[in-house]
């Protein structure tokens, strides 16, 4: 019984020859609208996303990591090949920043609410503690630690598909919180002694005090 498995490798792509015959080459726009800075429209798509996905690469592995703050205060456009990132209050993991320290590589995909297209930019990053540029991107009087710097490579805009086919900005696709584990259970499950209850009575105090 095939349980969802590949019973074989037979059927496991091995080169990139084999991918390109299966899928065929790029073209059109999906060539054409891949460029190395921001134009005018790809510029405002970024100083419109209030959340992006940062992804790197170190020594410890991959990390994907979400960042958000309101439009306006968050991803700062200092011109064409060069973008801002303040590093908010979060965990003190700093997988992100560890990895660029290590491998300067990044990527990131920036999503705005009820918009279909996501835009993608590849390149290089580093991360500044310049205390001037850090004091202009104060929230809440609380200044970050750090800015990470990238340097732009490549740009590039998704079309709808993925949005469309996840149907992510349908209120009909809203779940309730309730559907899902909660914060307290999830924390319960990995971390021996927590008490479930405890924490999700405590999570929307300690969100509200430490956010920035």
């Amino acid at each position: 019984m095939n349980d969802g498995m590949p019973t074989t490798d037979s059927h496991v792509i091995k080169s990139i020859a084999e991918l390109e015959a299966l899928y065929g080459a790029p073209a059109g726009a999906a060539v054409a609208k891949e460029i190395d800075h921001l134009n005018g429209p790809y510029r405002k798509f970024v100083e419109m996303a209030p959340f992006v996905a940062i992804a790197s690469a170190g020594s410890g592995g991959l990390d994907c990591t979400p960042r958000g703050d309101p439009v306006g205060s968050f991803i700062r456009v200092v011109d064409e090949r060069t973008v801002l990132i303040p590093d908010r209050r979060g965990n003190n993991r700093i997988d992100t920043l560890r990895n660029i320290v290590e491998d300067p590589r990044i990527g990131l995909l920036f999503l705005i609410p009820g918009i279909g297209e996501t835009l993608r930019i590849n390149g290089r990053a580093h991360i500044t503690t310049d205390p001037a540029l850090c004091a202009t991107f104060e929230m809440q009087r609380q200044v970050p630690r750090s800015i990470i710097v990238v340097k732009i490579e490549k740009v590039y805009f998704q079309c709808t598909k993925a949005l469309v086919r996840s149907k992510l900005w349908d209120p009909a696709s809203i779940q309730p919180r309730s559907a899902l584990p909660s914060v307290g259970e999830l924390v319960a499950a990995t971390m021996q002694g927590a008490d479930a209850d405890e924490y999700n009575r405590m999570y929307p105090e300690r969100i509200k005090q430490t956010i920035y």
